[in-house]
């Protein structure tokens, strides 16, 4: 796998392209110039969680013929700082699904992501504690 960075500006506007032409774009933050014209790098490490676990679960609900009418999903993230860069101490997914689905199969599913199947999690979980919540049809799976 192979990602190419390039700079668009004269900031820190930079465009990401993956090796099927896909783009995406990252700035710095505005006290070092940037201008909010892209995804920070360490959001796009949140967006990378969130878009892992939610292809899983997703992935998983479709084979048990589970009828998903939107799929949603927040991320967030607490950073702690570590001399001069920081980490993610914890990370909280919560997965938004509506439909007729069953939310003990979206649970489950959601904790085969978490606890199996997500390569980003894992590549996480050793600087951060990774939890996760589901609500169905705007109820709380508890």
């Amino acid at each position: 796998m192979k990602v190419n960075i390039k700079r668009i500006d004269t900031d820190f506007l930079l465009e990401a392209t993956n090796d099927t032409e896909n783009t995406l774009l990252m700035d710095g933050t505005q006290n070092i110039g940037g201008h909010h014209l892209g995804f920070r790098p360490m959001q796009m490490l949140l967006a990378a969680v969130g878009g892992c676990s939610a292809i899983d679960v997703i992935s998983i609900l479709k084979k048990q013929k589970q009828d998903i009418s939107s799929f949603e999903m927040e991320v967030e993230g607490d950073k702690q700082p570590i001399e001069s860069y920081s980490v993610y101490k914890s990370i909280v997914l919560h997965f938004k699904i509506d439909g007729q689905v069953d939310p003990e199969k979206a649970y489950r599913a959601a904790k085969l992501s978490h606890d199996k199947y997500c390569s980003v999690s894992k590549a996480l979980e050793h600087d951060s504690e990774i939890t996760f919540k589901v609500s169905v049809n705007g109820v709380l799976v508890e």
